[in-house]
């Protein structure tokens, strides 16, 4: 029996955060490709470290993206994110280039040819999550988590110069009959400048708290903790190494669902890691919103060089109006899960990766140019027509 009352807790980091800086500065390769060949396969990880970026991997693309574009794409994230400080600045930064042409074993796996159809790129398990406890369908620990650092980060470009671009929050929400109903804890630790106190570091965090929590949230004072380590001047790469795909969960729900286990920053769509993840949010969201659920977790399942999925499971959690094995098949109806055919229904073959890099891959509004395509809503009538 699922439980009602209970405390849950998720946290998220912000774009200084050293592993976030590492997504970014992947993920705006990746877009670097797609945008001069929509087709391009990229897999590259990032290390930051004091003063120092290095990536690495494999890449089949235009000869036209070489190191010199690759660099200058990692100095223009860092600056962006807003890294001049002595130990990790965007002009003086050393960035190593070691990136080489994809594996041929790779390539004939998962290409399409005259007898075949396009196949995974890599063998896994991908879930996809919504819950109706937020207009967003997200975990509301970890969407209150996002949009504390979100704000905290606007006021920063917006020139609160006390603030560096580091930060982290963690939220504890207490829920009664499976509703959240408020704040029991809230935890934010963010780098500052060395002439700003405690005192006033709190002064500035708490009004980014108290904004965006609904009314009567606001956790005890007790329960409240804002830089409870005291000074935290040096952060960011110069602090703590980062590395892509290090936070697989703050990426994706909070820890309120499973993860696959595989990361998104720095892959093209062809592999399933990210884009059968983005599909199964995708149809979650859609069976949420249509009302066939109040939570619903969904599982994909592939296998390198296969076209299909090996799997489809559909979990309501005890909330669902229907049963979930009519709508495990009714989902093969709506949508195309081949690679191929994710990628054509979200329209995922465009330059649109570096934004999601930090403050959540879901959640997120879908934009104009195609970006967050996984967050539409356009399945609900199509669901509903089949109840």
């Amino acid at each position: 029996m699922s439980r009602k009352n209970f405390l849950f807790t998720s946290e998220s980091v912000s774009e200084g955060h050293p592993d976030k800086v590492s997504d970014c500065i992947s993920d705006a390769i990746v877009d670097l490709f797609l945008d001069a060949e929509p087709e391009a396969r990229v897999a590259v990880e990032t290390l930051t470290t004091t003063n120092r970026v290095v990536l690495a991997g494999e890449v089949r693309g235009p000869a036209s993206i070489n190191a010199d574009v690759m660099e200058d794409a990692a100095r223009r994230v860092v600056r962006k994110i807003g890294y001049e400080q002595d130990g990790f600045h965007w002009k003086n930064m050393s960035v190593e280039v070691h990136v080489h042409e994809q594996s041929a074993d790779i390539a004939m796996g998962v290409d399409s040819g005259d007898n075949k159809d396009e196949g995974a790129g890599d063998q896994g398990i991908m879930f996809g999550y919504a819950t109706n406890e937020t207009a967003v369908y997200m975990p509301a620990p970890i969407h209150y988590s996002h949009l504390i650092l979100k704000s905290l980060a606007d006021a920063r470009h917006g020139g609160v110069t006390a603030l560096g671009p580091d930060s982290k929050s963690q939220v504890t929400l207490k829920y009664e009959d499976g509703v959240p109903v408020g704040a029991t804890s809230i935890v934010v630790s963010t780098q500052h400048s060395a002439d700003v106190s405690q005192a006033e570091v709190r002064d500035i965090v708490l009004p980014h708290i108290e904004k965006v929590l609904p009314s009567g949230w606001m956790c005890p004072e007790d329960g409240l903790y804002i830089n409870p380590t005291g000074n935290f001047v040096i952060g960011g790469p110069d602090g703590d190494a980062g590395l892509t795909g290090r936070k697989i969960i703050v990426d994706t729900y909070g820890g309120a669902s499973p993860h696959g286990g595989g990361a998104f920053s720095g892959k093209d769509p062809t592999k399933v890691d990210r884009s059968a993840a983005y599909a199964s949010r995708y149809l979650a969201k859609n069976v949420v919103a249509a009302g066939l659920a109040d939570r619903c977790t969904i599982q994909l399942a592939y296998a390198i060089g296969v076209s299909h999925p090996l799997s489809l499971y559909v979990d309501f959690h005890g909330t669902g109006e229907v049963d979930p094995a009519q709508l495990e098949k009714i989902l093969f109806e709506v949508m195309d899960l081949s690679p191929r055919g994710i990628r054509e229904h979200l329209s995922l073959n465009r330059p649109i990766y570096e934004r999601t890099a930090a403050y959540g891959h879901f959640g997120r509004a879908p934009e104009a140019d195609g970006g967050f395509s996984w967050e539409n809503l356009d399945l609900v009538d199509s669901l509903k027509s089949h109840f």
